[in-house]
Protein backbone atom coordinates (compact mmCIF):
# COMPACT_ATOMS: atom_id res chain seq x y z
CA UNK A 1 0.00 0.00 0.00
CA UNK A 2 1.46 3.13 -0.57
CA UNK A 3 0.16 6.28 1.48
CA UNK A 4 1.66 9.67 0.31
CA UNK A 5 2.27 12.85 1.72
CA UNK A 6 1.99 16.05 -0.18
CA UNK A 7 2.41 19.73 -0.19
CA UNK A 8 1.20 20.84 -3.46
CA UNK A 9 0.68 23.16 -8.55
CA UNK A 10 -0.45 25.36 -10.71
CA UNK A 11 -1.84 27.04 -13.08
CA UNK A 12 -0.84 26.52 -16.89
CA UNK A 13 0.14 22.72 -16.10
CA UNK A 14 1.10 20.36 -19.42
CA UNK A 15 -1.59 18.93 -19.73
CA UNK A 16 -1.80 14.73 -19.54
CA UNK A 17 -4.64 13.66 -22.05
CA UNK A 18 -6.85 10.93 -21.56
CA UNK A 19 -6.55 7.68 -23.95
CA UNK A 20 -10.27 7.26 -25.68
CA UNK A 21 -10.04 4.14 -24.43
CA UNK A 22 -9.26 4.72 -21.06
CA UNK A 23 -10.51 8.51 -19.58
CA UNK A 24 -9.59 9.81 -16.63
CA UNK A 25 -12.76 9.99 -14.21
CA UNK A 26 -12.23 12.03 -10.92
CA UNK A 27 -15.00 12.64 -8.37
CA UNK A 28 -14.60 15.29 -5.89
CA UNK A 29 -16.07 15.10 -2.81
CA UNK A 30 -16.04 17.20 0.67
CA UNK A 31 -15.29 15.64 3.65
CA UNK A 32 -16.91 17.77 6.42
CA UNK A 33 -18.02 21.72 5.65
CA UNK A 34 -15.97 22.72 2.30
CA UNK A 35 -17.60 26.27 0.32
CA UNK A 36 -19.22 24.50 -2.93
CA UNK A 37 -17.64 27.20 -5.02
CA UNK A 38 -13.94 25.71 -3.87
CA UNK A 39 -15.33 22.76 -5.16
CA UNK A 40 -16.40 24.25 -8.35
CA UNK A 41 -12.92 25.82 -9.08
CA UNK A 42 -11.33 22.54 -8.40
CA UNK A 43 -13.81 20.45 -10.85
CA UNK A 44 -12.90 23.18 -13.45
CA UNK A 45 -9.01 22.85 -12.72
CA UNK A 46 -8.22 19.44 -13.09
CA UNK A 47 -10.70 19.40 -15.84
CA UNK A 48 -8.60 21.62 -17.79
CA UNK A 49 -5.49 20.85 -15.95
CA UNK A 50 -5.17 17.21 -16.43
CA UNK A 51 -7.89 16.84 -19.57
CA UNK A 52 -9.87 14.50 -17.28
CA UNK A 53 -13.64 13.69 -16.76
CA UNK A 54 -14.30 15.74 -13.22
CA UNK A 55 -17.43 15.09 -11.26
CA UNK A 56 -18.36 16.40 -8.24
CA UNK A 57 -19.70 13.39 -5.46
CA UNK A 58 -21.99 14.05 -2.76
CA UNK A 59 -20.73 15.17 0.43
CA UNK A 60 -19.41 13.00 3.67
CA UNK A 61 -19.65 13.95 7.44
CA UNK A 62 -16.37 13.94 9.26
CA UNK A 63 -15.42 10.37 10.02
CA UNK A 64 -16.89 9.27 12.98
CA UNK A 65 -13.55 9.01 14.63
CA UNK A 66 -13.04 12.61 13.85
CA UNK A 67 -15.31 14.57 16.03
CA UNK A 68 -15.76 18.43 14.94
CA UNK A 69 -13.84 20.64 17.19
CA UNK A 70 -10.54 19.41 17.42
CA UNK A 71 -7.77 21.52 16.16
CA UNK A 72 -6.21 18.76 13.86
CA UNK A 73 -7.05 15.72 12.64
CA UNK A 74 -5.13 11.92 11.84
CA UNK A 75 -5.65 11.51 7.74
CA UNK A 76 -6.24 7.78 7.75
CA UNK A 77 -9.79 8.04 8.72
CA UNK A 78 -10.70 10.59 5.93
CA UNK A 79 -9.06 7.87 3.40
CA UNK A 80 -11.21 4.99 5.21
CA UNK A 81 -14.48 7.21 4.94
CA UNK A 82 -13.32 8.00 0.59
CA UNK A 83 -12.89 4.62 0.02
CA UNK A 84 -15.86 2.91 1.79
CA UNK A 85 -17.92 5.34 -0.52
CA UNK A 86 -16.07 4.83 -3.34
CA UNK A 87 -18.87 3.72 -6.12
CA UNK A 88 -17.57 0.47 -8.61
CA UNK A 89 -15.47 1.42 -11.62
CA UNK A 90 -11.94 2.80 -11.91
CA UNK A 91 -12.65 6.42 -11.14
CA UNK A 92 -10.10 8.55 -8.41
CA UNK A 93 -11.25 10.09 -5.67
CA UNK A 94 -10.27 12.93 -4.13
CA UNK A 95 -11.46 14.52 -1.40
CA UNK A 96 -11.17 18.01 0.48
CA UNK A 97 -11.70 19.23 3.70
CA UNK A 98 -11.24 21.55 5.35
CA UNK A 99 -9.62 20.93 8.71
CA UNK A 100 -5.93 20.77 10.09
CA UNK A 101 -4.88 17.17 8.91
CA UNK A 102 -1.79 14.78 10.41
CA UNK A 103 -0.04 11.42 9.47
CA UNK A 104 1.89 9.41 11.56
CA UNK A 105 5.10 11.42 13.00
CA UNK A 106 4.27 14.22 11.04
CA UNK A 107 2.99 17.58 12.62
CA UNK A 108 0.89 18.10 9.59
CA UNK A 109 0.21 17.13 5.66
CA UNK A 110 -1.46 19.26 3.24
CA UNK A 111 -2.56 15.55 1.36
CA UNK A 112 -2.37 11.75 1.36
CA UNK A 113 -2.98 9.38 -1.06
CA UNK A 114 -3.77 5.70 -0.90
CA UNK A 115 -2.86 4.19 -4.29
CA UNK A 116 -4.45 0.66 -3.64
CA UNK A 117 -7.89 2.59 -2.63
CA UNK A 118 -7.41 4.93 -5.91
CA UNK A 119 -8.66 7.40 -3.07
CA UNK A 120 -6.56 11.08 -1.70
CA UNK A 121 -7.18 13.64 1.13
CA UNK A 122 -6.60 17.28 0.49
CA UNK A 123 -6.48 19.61 3.20
CA UNK A 124 -7.11 23.13 2.87
CA UNK A 125 -6.29 24.59 6.34
CA UNK A 126 -2.99 25.62 5.93
CA UNK A 127 -3.17 26.64 2.07
CA UNK A 128 -4.95 30.11 3.27
CA UNK A 129 -2.18 32.96 3.06
CA UNK A 130 -3.74 34.42 6.78
CA UNK A 131 -2.65 31.06 8.35
CA UNK A 132 0.73 32.22 7.76
CA UNK A 133 -0.15 35.94 9.00
CA UNK A 134 -0.34 37.46 5.74
CA UNK A 135 -2.87 39.34 3.93
CA UNK A 136 -5.95 37.64 2.17
CA UNK A 137 -5.37 36.71 -0.70
CA UNK A 138 -7.62 33.94 -3.08
CA UNK A 139 -6.21 33.75 -6.20
CA UNK A 140 -3.18 32.50 -4.04
CA UNK A 141 -5.13 30.05 -1.83
CA UNK A 142 -6.82 28.65 -5.02
CA UNK A 143 -3.28 28.09 -6.98
CA UNK A 144 -2.16 26.17 -3.52
CA UNK A 145 -5.60 24.16 -3.63
CA UNK A 146 -5.36 23.38 -7.04
CA UNK A 147 -1.31 22.26 -6.96
CA UNK A 148 -2.48 20.10 -4.04
CA UNK A 149 -5.45 18.58 -5.85
CA UNK A 150 -2.82 17.68 -8.77
CA UNK A 151 -0.32 16.69 -6.76
CA UNK A 152 -2.01 13.70 -4.54
CA UNK A 153 -3.63 12.44 -7.80
CA UNK A 154 -0.55 12.30 -9.39
CA UNK A 155 0.03 9.68 -6.98
CA UNK A 156 -3.15 8.06 -7.61
CA UNK A 157 -1.93 8.07 -11.22
CA UNK A 158 1.17 5.95 -9.88
CA UNK A 159 4.10 8.79 -9.84
CA UNK A 160 6.59 9.36 -6.98
CA UNK A 161 7.88 12.27 -5.30
CA UNK A 162 10.17 13.85 -7.79
CA UNK A 163 14.17 15.55 -7.05
CA UNK A 164 13.62 18.05 -9.29
CA UNK A 165 11.99 21.05 -7.18
CA UNK A 166 9.88 22.66 -9.61
CA UNK A 167 7.77 20.12 -10.78
CA UNK A 168 4.57 19.04 -8.90
CA UNK A 169 5.53 15.92 -7.61
CA UNK A 170 8.21 17.65 -5.27
CA UNK A 171 7.95 17.13 -1.88
CA UNK A 172 8.15 19.94 -0.23
CA UNK A 173 7.27 20.48 3.32
CA UNK A 174 7.03 24.19 3.81
CA UNK A 175 4.25 26.58 1.87
CA UNK A 176 7.21 28.37 0.37
CA UNK A 177 8.57 25.10 -1.16
CA UNK A 178 4.65 24.47 -2.79
CA UNK A 179 4.46 28.02 -4.39
CA UNK A 180 8.05 27.46 -5.94
CA UNK A 181 6.36 24.55 -7.58
CA UNK A 182 5.24 24.40 -11.07
CA UNK A 183 4.38 25.21 -13.54
CA UNK A 184 3.35 21.92 -13.22
CA UNK A 185 5.02 18.05 -14.36
CA UNK A 186 8.51 17.86 -15.28
CA UNK A 187 9.42 16.63 -18.46
CA UNK A 188 10.80 13.19 -17.03
CA UNK A 189 7.15 12.62 -14.88
CA UNK A 190 5.09 13.50 -18.19
CA UNK A 191 6.70 10.98 -20.15
CA UNK A 192 6.20 8.17 -17.37
CA UNK A 193 2.83 9.17 -17.10
CA UNK A 194 2.37 8.32 -20.87
CA UNK A 195 4.42 5.34 -20.37
CA UNK A 196 1.38 3.88 -17.54
CA UNK A 197 -0.83 5.01 -20.01
CA UNK A 198 0.24 3.11 -22.98
CA UNK A 199 0.62 0.08 -20.51
CA UNK A 200 -2.96 0.24 -19.03
CA UNK A 201 -1.35 0.45 -15.26
CA UNK A 202 -3.99 0.87 -12.22
CA UNK A 203 -4.91 4.79 -11.97
CA UNK A 204 -3.76 5.36 -15.34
Amino acid sequence: MYLWLSLLALVGLVAVPATAAAPLTIRLIAVGSVPPVMMEFLQEGLRRELGADVRLGESLPMPASCPEGRKQYPAEPFLEALAAARPPGPELILGVTGVDLNYENLNFVFGLADFQMHCAVISLARLYPEYYGQPRDPRLFKERALKEAIHELGHLMGLHHCADPTCIMFFSNSIVGTDRKGPGFCQECRKLLREKKLRGDPGK
